[in-house]
């Protein structure tokens, strides 16, 4: 029994040196980071504690909840959905973590199923309930055991070039290629652009609803947006409930996008 216990302890210690040292990755020029996936589930409960496994710690931002990771924020809401993220505008998104081997164990024995398996690098993709599919990438250099990595958009060939010149024109994100995939890269983060057969369908209403961006001066970053001639779903607005400034916008693609002033703030 002490034995057990120990081992219990050591890897409670093990999870919690992420958690402590959680933050959204620095603004790049535009004052722009990567910052949530909001996740539309039928049992909240059963999410958490499959992120709880990984060392995602419950946080708060006024009244809201979030799930806490390097890189990212993870925000559930109860709700039913239409269908998955496969076959949607974000076909995922992904980690990377220090032991592939670790995770893909942890979650094999929760039930998950493993749908993908890919190497240089070490990855895999498995899916979550309510069809989330989630990769992992190994990277043995992290100083944490798991970090947020990627949002993966999935759009036809003739469109992913104007897809990701988007994001770079829209965020300020650089243009590269990552693993082989046309990318606009942020600071601790990346959205990646994969080809897919058809249209894909639109996010909202589908588990993987809206990613998220974290800005500093929303208001005038909104304000910029609108001189550009984006068209906002929602208009910027102040949630103090939620302590929170936000605005929503949709990507070319039907990519439902939030954008957040004051995630970046959070301690947990």
């Amino acid at each position: 029994m002490r034995r057990f216990a120990a081992a219990l302890l050591v890897t409670f210690l093990v999870f919690e040196v992420a958690p402590l040292q959680a933050q959204l990755g620095s603004p790049n020029s535009s004052g722009v980071a990567i910052g949530h996936v909001q996740l539309t589930v039928r049992d909240p409960e059963q999410h958490r504690k499959l992120w709880g496994l990984l060392g995602a710690v419950v946080t708060h931002s006024g009244s809201l909840e979030l799930l806490q990771f390097p890189g990212i924020y993870i925000i559930l809401t109860r709700g039913e959905t239409t269908e998955g993220s496969e076959g949607s505008t974000v076909n995922h998104f992904g980690f990377a973590v220090k032991n592939v081997d670790d995770v893909h164990a942890k979650l094999a024995a929760a039930g998950l199923p493993t749908v993908q398996e890919l190497t240089n690098p070490k990855r895999w993709v498995t899916m979550f309930p309510d069809k989330i599919k989630i990769e992992f990438t190994e990277d043995p250099t992290l100083g944490v055991p798991i970090t947020g990595h990627h949002l993966h958009l999935s759009t036809t060939a003739a469109n992913m070039e104007t897809l990701r010149s988007w994001y770079v024109k829209t965020f300020g994100g650089i243009a590269e290629t990552r693993r082989g995939f046309s990318s606009a890269v942020f600071n601790g983060g990346e959205v990646n652009i994969i080809q897919a057969n058809t249209v894909q369908a639109p996010t909202k209403g589908r588990a993987l609803d809206h990613i998220g961006f974290e800005v500093q001066g929303l208001e005038a970053f909104c304000r910029k947006l609108q001189a550009a001639g984006v068209v906002f779903e929602t208009p910027y607005q102040e949630m103090p409930q939620y302590g929170l400034k936000v605005a929503f916008i949709t990507d070319p693609d039907g990519t439902r996008i939030e954008l957040t002033e004051g995630l970046a703030a959070l301690k947990h």
